[in-house]
Protein backbone atom coordinates (compact mmCIF):
# COMPACT_ATOMS: atom_id res chain seq x y z
CA UNK A 1 0.00 0.00 0.00
CA UNK A 2 1.58 3.17 -0.82
CA UNK A 3 2.22 5.98 1.73
CA UNK A 4 -1.58 7.89 -0.12
CA UNK A 5 -3.28 4.90 0.55
CA UNK A 6 -1.98 4.11 4.00
CA UNK A 7 -3.60 8.03 5.05
CA UNK A 8 -6.85 7.09 3.22
CA UNK A 9 -7.08 4.49 5.16
CA UNK A 10 -6.93 5.40 8.64
CA UNK A 11 -10.14 5.43 11.35
CA UNK A 12 -12.28 8.45 10.39
CA UNK A 13 -11.27 9.20 14.72
CA UNK A 14 -7.58 9.39 13.89
CA UNK A 15 -7.91 11.72 10.24
CA UNK A 16 -9.52 13.82 12.50
CA UNK A 17 -7.21 13.95 15.24
CA UNK A 18 -4.15 14.72 12.79
CA UNK A 19 -5.29 16.68 10.62
CA UNK A 20 -5.89 14.24 7.50
CA UNK A 21 -9.74 14.63 7.05
CA UNK A 22 -9.93 16.44 3.85
CA UNK A 23 -6.10 17.15 2.14
CA UNK A 24 -5.19 13.38 1.66
CA UNK A 25 -8.61 12.85 0.12
CA UNK A 26 -8.63 16.07 -2.07
CA UNK A 27 -4.77 15.43 -3.50
CA UNK A 28 -6.21 11.73 -4.48
CA UNK A 29 -9.56 12.59 -5.93
CA UNK A 30 -8.43 14.91 -8.76
CA UNK A 31 -7.97 12.35 -11.66
CA UNK A 32 -11.61 11.01 -11.07
CA UNK A 33 -12.71 14.99 -10.79
CA UNK A 34 -11.00 16.35 -13.90
CA UNK A 35 -13.41 13.77 -15.66
CA UNK A 36 -16.15 15.58 -13.83
CA UNK A 37 -15.13 19.23 -14.58
CA UNK A 38 -14.86 18.04 -18.42
CA UNK A 39 -18.59 16.78 -18.37
CA UNK A 40 -19.87 19.46 -16.00
CA UNK A 41 -18.16 22.47 -18.67
CA UNK A 42 -18.80 20.20 -21.33
CA UNK A 43 -22.75 20.56 -21.41
CA UNK A 44 -22.35 24.33 -21.12
CA UNK A 45 -20.37 24.63 -23.99
CA UNK A 46 -22.87 26.47 -26.74
CA UNK A 47 -23.94 29.00 -23.83
CA UNK A 48 -19.86 29.77 -23.25
CA UNK A 49 -19.54 30.06 -26.66
CA UNK A 50 -22.18 32.76 -26.69
CA UNK A 51 -20.88 34.96 -23.80
CA UNK A 52 -17.51 34.70 -25.81
CA UNK A 53 -18.86 35.76 -28.74
CA UNK A 54 -20.72 38.58 -26.80
CA UNK A 55 -17.43 39.72 -24.73
CA UNK A 56 -16.35 39.86 -28.60
CA UNK A 57 -13.41 37.23 -28.67
CA UNK A 58 -14.40 35.98 -32.32
CA UNK A 59 -13.98 39.97 -33.65
CA UNK A 60 -11.42 41.32 -35.88
CA UNK A 61 -8.01 41.86 -33.42
CA UNK A 62 -9.10 45.38 -33.12
CA UNK A 63 -12.45 44.58 -31.70
CA UNK A 64 -11.30 41.95 -29.66
CA UNK A 65 -11.02 42.51 -25.45
CA UNK A 66 -7.96 42.23 -23.46
CA UNK A 67 -8.31 39.16 -20.99
CA UNK A 68 -7.06 39.48 -17.54
CA UNK A 69 -6.84 36.64 -15.64
CA UNK A 70 -7.55 37.26 -12.01
CA UNK A 71 -6.77 35.88 -8.30
CA UNK A 72 -4.72 35.71 -5.48
CA UNK A 73 -1.99 33.60 -4.55
CA UNK A 74 -3.20 29.96 -6.17
CA UNK A 75 -5.85 31.18 -7.98
CA UNK A 76 -3.36 34.20 -9.47
CA UNK A 77 -0.86 30.83 -10.33
CA UNK A 78 -3.68 29.07 -12.10
CA UNK A 79 -3.52 32.08 -14.58
CA UNK A 80 0.15 31.66 -14.75
CA UNK A 81 -0.38 28.43 -16.00
CA UNK A 82 -3.32 28.92 -18.23
CA UNK A 83 -2.46 32.28 -20.10
CA UNK A 84 -0.10 31.09 -22.90
CA UNK A 85 -2.57 28.51 -23.89
CA UNK A 86 -5.36 31.19 -23.70
CA UNK A 87 -3.56 33.30 -26.05
CA UNK A 88 -2.34 30.68 -28.24
CA UNK A 89 -6.16 29.67 -29.00
CA UNK A 90 -7.72 32.81 -28.73
CA UNK A 91 -5.19 34.92 -30.73
CA UNK A 92 -5.42 38.34 -28.51
CA UNK A 93 -3.83 39.86 -25.50
CA UNK A 94 -4.20 37.63 -21.98
CA UNK A 95 -2.33 38.81 -19.04
CA UNK A 96 -2.26 37.34 -15.18
CA UNK A 97 -2.99 39.43 -12.77
CA UNK A 98 -2.97 39.89 -9.33
CA UNK A 99 -6.38 40.37 -7.75
CA UNK A 100 -4.20 42.12 -4.74
CA UNK A 101 -2.29 44.67 -7.59
CA UNK A 102 -5.66 45.17 -9.09
CA UNK A 103 -6.81 46.71 -5.84
CA UNK A 104 -4.02 49.03 -4.85
CA UNK A 105 -3.60 49.71 -8.93
CA UNK A 106 -7.06 49.11 -10.82
CA UNK A 107 -6.90 52.40 -13.15
CA UNK A 108 -3.33 51.05 -14.00
CA UNK A 109 -5.02 47.66 -15.74
CA UNK A 110 -7.71 49.21 -17.61
CA UNK A 111 -7.79 51.10 -21.00
CA UNK A 112 -10.16 53.92 -21.40
CA UNK A 113 -12.21 52.64 -24.19
CA UNK A 114 -11.00 49.82 -24.38
CA UNK A 115 -13.13 46.29 -23.89
CA UNK A 116 -12.05 43.78 -21.57
CA UNK A 117 -12.95 40.55 -20.34
CA UNK A 118 -11.89 39.94 -16.48
CA UNK A 119 -12.08 36.18 -15.75
CA UNK A 120 -11.90 35.92 -11.82
CA UNK A 121 -10.77 33.00 -9.95
CA UNK A 122 -11.61 31.58 -6.66
CA UNK A 123 -12.02 28.84 -5.09
CA UNK A 124 -14.22 29.83 -2.15
CA UNK A 125 -15.43 33.04 -4.26
CA UNK A 126 -15.03 35.20 -0.77
CA UNK A 127 -11.34 36.71 -0.55
CA UNK A 128 -11.52 40.32 0.22
CA UNK A 129 -9.31 41.34 -2.47
CA UNK A 130 -11.24 39.34 -5.11
CA UNK A 131 -14.97 41.09 -4.15
CA UNK A 132 -13.91 44.16 -4.18
CA UNK A 133 -11.73 44.36 -7.24
CA UNK A 134 -15.14 42.78 -8.65
CA UNK A 135 -17.40 44.90 -6.55
CA UNK A 136 -15.33 48.18 -7.85
CA UNK A 137 -15.17 47.04 -11.60
CA UNK A 138 -19.04 46.27 -11.76
CA UNK A 139 -19.54 49.94 -10.28
CA UNK A 140 -17.24 52.02 -12.57
CA UNK A 141 -16.09 49.74 -15.59
CA UNK A 142 -18.95 49.28 -17.94
CA UNK A 143 -16.26 47.88 -20.95
CA UNK A 144 -15.01 44.68 -18.66
CA UNK A 145 -17.18 41.65 -18.77
CA UNK A 146 -16.45 39.18 -16.37
CA UNK A 147 -16.59 35.59 -16.36
CA UNK A 148 -15.96 33.09 -12.71
CA UNK A 149 -14.84 30.62 -12.42
CA UNK A 150 -15.03 28.97 -8.91
CA UNK A 151 -15.96 25.89 -6.41
CA UNK A 152 -18.43 27.84 -4.39
CA UNK A 153 -22.26 28.66 -5.61
CA UNK A 154 -23.10 30.53 -2.77
CA UNK A 155 -19.90 33.03 -2.40
CA UNK A 156 -20.22 36.79 -2.39
CA UNK A 157 -18.69 36.54 -6.04
CA UNK A 158 -21.90 34.61 -7.37
CA UNK A 159 -23.94 37.10 -5.69
CA UNK A 160 -22.16 40.40 -7.08
CA UNK A 161 -22.52 39.55 -10.83
CA UNK A 162 -26.16 37.08 -10.43
CA UNK A 163 -28.54 38.98 -12.87
CA UNK A 164 -25.92 40.82 -14.90
CA UNK A 165 -25.99 40.76 -18.87
CA UNK A 166 -22.26 40.96 -19.37
CA UNK A 167 -21.20 38.26 -16.48
CA UNK A 168 -21.17 34.93 -16.27
CA UNK A 169 -19.91 32.00 -14.06
CA UNK A 170 -18.91 28.24 -14.12
CA UNK A 171 -19.68 26.97 -10.90
CA UNK A 172 -17.49 23.42 -10.46
CA UNK A 173 -18.90 20.40 -8.29
CA UNK A 174 -18.72 20.55 -4.65
CA UNK A 175 -16.17 18.18 -4.36
CA UNK A 176 -13.78 20.46 -5.77
CA UNK A 177 -14.42 23.00 -2.93
CA UNK A 178 -11.45 22.13 -0.70
CA UNK A 179 -12.22 21.55 3.41
CA UNK A 180 -8.44 21.71 3.85
CA UNK A 181 -6.86 25.27 4.00
CA UNK A 182 -4.20 24.67 0.71
CA UNK A 183 -5.76 24.70 -3.15
CA UNK A 184 -5.28 21.12 -4.38
CA UNK A 185 -8.31 19.37 -6.48
CA UNK A 186 -9.73 22.83 -6.70
CA UNK A 187 -6.38 24.50 -8.32
CA UNK A 188 -6.23 21.64 -10.65
CA UNK A 189 -10.12 21.65 -11.60
CA UNK A 190 -10.20 25.51 -12.10
CA UNK A 191 -7.06 25.21 -14.39
CA UNK A 192 -9.20 22.29 -16.41
CA UNK A 193 -12.10 24.50 -16.35
CA UNK A 194 -9.55 27.42 -17.95
CA UNK A 195 -7.90 24.85 -20.69
CA UNK A 196 -11.59 24.10 -21.38
CA UNK A 197 -12.28 27.75 -22.23
CA UNK A 198 -8.86 27.81 -24.57
CA UNK A 199 -11.03 25.05 -26.84
CA UNK A 200 -14.37 26.59 -26.11
CA UNK A 201 -15.09 26.50 -30.06
CA UNK A 202 -14.20 22.84 -30.11
CA UNK A 203 -14.14 20.94 -26.44
CA UNK A 204 -14.20 17.56 -27.97
CA UNK A 205 -11.07 17.89 -29.69
CA UNK A 206 -9.75 18.26 -25.78
CA UNK A 207 -11.23 15.09 -24.65
CA UNK A 208 -8.63 13.23 -25.53
CA UNK A 209 -6.19 15.31 -23.53
CA UNK A 210 -8.40 14.73 -20.67
CA UNK A 211 -8.41 11.42 -20.68
CA UNK A 212 -4.75 11.09 -20.79
CA UNK A 213 -4.27 13.77 -17.95
CA UNK A 214 -6.68 11.49 -15.94
CA UNK A 215 -4.92 8.04 -16.53
CA UNK A 216 -1.31 9.76 -16.15
CA UNK A 217 -3.14 11.21 -12.75
CA UNK A 218 -3.97 7.94 -11.55
CA UNK A 219 -0.24 5.99 -12.41
CA UNK A 220 1.40 9.26 -10.76
CA UNK A 221 -0.24 9.51 -7.47
CA UNK A 222 1.32 6.04 -5.76
CA UNK A 223 4.83 7.16 -7.30
CA UNK A 224 4.95 10.20 -6.09
CA UNK A 225 3.65 9.24 -2.88
CA UNK A 226 6.24 6.91 -2.21
CA UNK A 227 8.82 9.41 -3.60
CA UNK A 228 7.12 12.15 -1.33
CA UNK A 229 7.02 10.37 1.84
CA UNK A 230 10.62 8.79 1.43
CA UNK A 231 12.28 12.56 0.34
CA UNK A 232 9.87 14.08 3.51
CA UNK A 233 11.75 11.94 6.07
CA UNK A 234 15.28 12.98 4.46
CA UNK A 235 14.86 15.90 6.49
CA UNK A 236 15.73 19.19 3.96
CA UNK A 237 14.88 23.09 4.83
CA UNK A 238 14.86 24.29 1.36
CA UNK A 239 13.57 23.57 -1.98
CA UNK A 240 13.69 25.26 -5.12
CA UNK A 241 11.06 24.61 -7.78
CA UNK A 242 12.19 24.83 -11.69
CA UNK A 243 10.12 24.56 -14.34
CA UNK A 244 9.64 26.95 -18.29
CA UNK A 245 6.72 28.16 -19.91
CA UNK A 246 3.35 27.13 -18.83
CA UNK A 247 5.85 24.67 -16.22
CA UNK A 248 6.52 27.98 -14.52
CA UNK A 249 3.72 28.62 -12.93
CA UNK A 250 3.30 25.23 -11.78
CA UNK A 251 6.68 26.16 -10.14
CA UNK A 252 5.19 28.62 -8.63
CA UNK A 253 2.39 27.14 -7.44
CA UNK A 254 4.61 24.11 -5.98
CA UNK A 255 6.45 26.40 -4.09
CA UNK A 256 3.73 27.59 -2.62
CA UNK A 257 1.95 24.45 -1.46
CA UNK A 258 5.20 23.16 0.26
CA UNK A 259 5.27 26.60 1.71
CA UNK A 260 1.74 26.77 3.41
CA UNK A 261 1.45 22.73 4.46
CA UNK A 262 5.12 23.15 6.56
CA UNK A 263 3.87 26.16 8.09
CA UNK A 264 7.08 28.01 6.46
CA UNK A 265 9.54 24.85 8.26
CA UNK A 266 10.60 24.25 4.47
CA UNK A 267 11.44 27.96 2.84
CA UNK A 268 10.64 27.12 -0.96
CA UNK A 269 11.16 29.39 -4.22
CA UNK A 270 10.43 28.52 -7.37
CA UNK A 271 12.55 30.07 -10.79
CA UNK A 272 12.20 29.69 -14.58
CA UNK A 273 14.67 27.36 -15.86
CA UNK A 274 17.37 30.04 -17.49
CA UNK A 275 16.34 32.61 -14.69
CA UNK A 276 17.34 30.92 -11.79
CA UNK A 277 21.38 31.14 -12.76
CA UNK A 278 20.88 35.34 -12.68
CA UNK A 279 21.49 35.30 -8.52
CA UNK A 280 18.89 32.99 -7.45
CA UNK A 281 20.73 29.91 -7.89
CA UNK A 282 23.39 31.26 -5.04
CA UNK A 283 19.85 30.20 -2.20
CA UNK A 284 21.29 26.89 -3.29
CA UNK A 285 23.02 24.51 -0.73
CA UNK A 286 23.16 20.97 0.90
CA UNK A 287 19.87 21.50 2.71
CA UNK A 288 18.01 22.10 -0.66
CA UNK A 289 15.75 19.57 -2.45
CA UNK A 290 15.66 21.23 -6.14
CA UNK A 291 12.75 19.71 -8.34
CA UNK A 292 12.73 20.17 -11.86
CA UNK A 293 9.38 19.99 -14.00
CA UNK A 294 11.42 18.77 -17.42
CA UNK A 295 9.87 20.40 -20.75
CA UNK A 296 8.57 17.67 -23.23
CA UNK A 297 9.66 20.21 -25.70
CA UNK A 298 13.31 19.35 -27.03
CA UNK A 299 14.81 22.59 -27.36
CA UNK A 300 13.37 23.78 -23.99
CA UNK A 301 14.19 20.36 -22.33
CA UNK A 302 17.69 20.89 -23.65
CA UNK A 303 17.86 24.16 -21.07
CA UNK A 304 16.02 21.81 -18.07
CA UNK A 305 18.67 18.92 -18.37
CA UNK A 306 21.69 21.26 -18.51
CA UNK A 307 20.70 22.94 -15.33
CA UNK A 308 20.33 19.76 -13.22
CA UNK A 309 24.16 19.24 -14.68
CA UNK A 310 25.05 22.30 -14.16
CA UNK A 311 24.14 21.67 -10.19
CA UNK A 312 25.33 18.17 -10.16
CA UNK A 313 28.59 19.43 -11.24
CA UNK A 314 29.11 22.53 -8.77
CA UNK A 315 27.79 20.00 -6.44
CA UNK A 316 24.57 22.72 -4.82
CA UNK A 317 21.97 20.33 -3.34
CA UNK A 318 21.75 17.66 -1.81
CA UNK A 319 18.76 15.77 -4.20
CA UNK A 320 17.52 16.71 -7.59
CA UNK A 321 13.89 15.45 -8.92
CA UNK A 322 13.06 15.40 -12.56
CA UNK A 323 9.40 15.25 -13.33
CA UNK A 324 9.29 14.17 -16.97
CA UNK A 325 7.37 13.16 -19.87
CA UNK A 326 10.39 10.73 -21.24
CA UNK A 327 10.62 7.08 -19.99
CA UNK A 328 12.89 6.81 -16.18
CA UNK A 329 16.22 5.84 -18.27
CA UNK A 330 16.15 8.91 -21.13
CA UNK A 331 17.11 10.58 -18.06
CA UNK A 332 19.48 8.19 -16.47
CA UNK A 333 22.15 10.18 -14.48
CA UNK A 334 20.49 14.39 -14.89
CA UNK A 335 18.82 13.81 -11.53
CA UNK A 336 18.66 11.14 -8.52
CA UNK A 337 14.99 10.39 -8.76
CA UNK A 338 12.71 10.56 -11.78
CA UNK A 339 9.12 10.55 -12.16
CA UNK A 340 7.67 9.84 -15.47
CA UNK A 341 4.21 8.37 -15.28
CA UNK A 342 2.65 6.72 -17.98
CA UNK A 343 0.42 8.25 -20.63
CA UNK A 344 2.29 11.37 -19.46
CA UNK A 345 3.61 11.60 -22.73
CA UNK A 346 0.39 12.21 -24.30
CA UNK A 347 0.07 15.72 -22.08
CA UNK A 348 1.82 18.78 -24.32
CA UNK A 349 3.16 21.16 -21.80
CA UNK A 350 0.86 23.05 -22.13
CA UNK A 351 -1.66 21.14 -20.12
CA UNK A 352 0.99 19.50 -17.58
CA UNK A 353 0.76 22.05 -15.02
CA UNK A 354 -2.29 19.76 -12.70
CA UNK A 355 0.29 16.74 -13.11
CA UNK A 356 3.48 18.24 -12.15
CA UNK A 357 1.56 20.17 -9.41
CA UNK A 358 0.32 16.55 -8.13
CA UNK A 359 3.72 16.03 -6.37
CA UNK A 360 4.52 19.03 -4.45
CA UNK A 361 1.17 18.78 -3.20
CA UNK A 362 2.03 15.20 -1.75
CA UNK A 363 5.48 17.01 -1.06
CA UNK A 364 3.82 19.01 0.92
CA UNK A 365 1.46 17.00 2.72
CA UNK A 366 4.00 14.25 4.13
CA UNK A 367 6.51 17.44 5.35
CA UNK A 368 3.29 18.75 6.91
CA UNK A 369 3.44 15.42 9.52
CA UNK A 370 7.00 14.81 9.59
CA UNK A 371 6.98 18.50 11.36
CA UNK A 372 4.34 17.23 13.55
CA UNK A 373 1.30 19.70 11.81
CA UNK A 374 -1.96 19.01 11.09
CA UNK A 375 -1.88 19.06 7.24
CA UNK A 376 -5.54 20.41 6.85
CA UNK A 377 -4.76 23.28 9.62
CA UNK A 378 -1.04 23.30 9.05
CA UNK A 379 -0.90 26.73 10.17
CA UNK A 380 -0.79 26.80 13.89
CA UNK A 381 -0.14 30.41 15.05
CA UNK A 382 -3.28 31.17 12.37
CA UNK A 383 -1.36 33.17 10.11
CA UNK A 384 -2.54 32.13 7.14
CA UNK A 385 -6.18 30.61 6.50
CA UNK A 386 -8.32 28.92 4.22
CA UNK A 387 -10.03 32.03 2.85
CA UNK A 388 -8.12 35.61 3.48
CA UNK A 389 -10.85 37.81 4.99
CA UNK A 390 -10.74 41.22 6.90
CA UNK A 391 -8.25 43.37 4.47
CA UNK A 392 -8.67 46.76 4.61
CA UNK A 393 -10.32 47.93 1.36
CA UNK A 394 -9.98 51.94 0.89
Amino acid sequence: MDPLTALLHLPAAKKVEEGLEHTPREIAQQPETWLRTYALVREREAEIQEFLVKCGLREPAAGQPIVLLIGAGSSDYIGRCLYRLLRSRWQCEVFPVASTSLLTDLPDFVLPGRRCLWISISRSGDSSEGVAVLERALAEYPLVSHLLLTCNASSRMMKAIEGRANCQAIVLDESTNDRGLAMTSSFTNILLAGQLLAHAWNMAEFETTVNALARAGQDLLPKAAALASDLACSGFSRACFVGSGALAGAATESALKLLELTAGNVQAMAQSTLGLRHGPMAALDLETLLVTFVSSLPQRRNYDLDLLREIRRKGLVRKRVAVATVAPEALCGEAEYVLAPGAFEDVPDSCRPMLDVIFAQLLGLFSSLQFGLKPDLPSPNGAISRVVQNVGVY
